[in-house]
């Protein structure tokens, strides 16, 4: 008998934390203004969160991200956004859903 490889898996069914990291964005509400790497100016992007200093929607990383980019093809994409502005979001969204000592 020989061994055939396993199919491969559908994309919804592979475990990748790119996943949880998109629906992070759609699923929860963050209080954005705590997040230093991250503004919103009425005039700019209608009022969209982009990355500081630049009109790329904190969105796109999400939605790129969910879509199966990698954080490097991103930075490729949109050269105005930096690697510590990525890694800030990313560290923002990922400590919004540790939950708050109760007090």
């Amino acid at each position: 008998m020989v061994a055939r490889p396993s199919p491969a898996l559908k994309r919804s069914e592979k475990p990748d934390c790119r996943f949880a990291a998109a629906r992070v964005w759609s699923n929860y509400v963050n209080d954005w203004s705590k997040c230093p790497e991250v503004e919103r100016q009425a005039a700019k992007m209608s009022g969209a969160w982009v990355f500081l200093g630049t009109r790329v929607p904190v969105k796109a990383l999400f939605e790129n991200l969910e879509d199966g980019a990698t954080v490097d093809e991103f930075l490729e994409w949109f050269p105005g956004v930096g690697r510590r502005q990525v890694e800030a979001v990313l560290e923002f969204a990922a400590a919004s859903l540790e939950p708050s000592p109760l007090g």
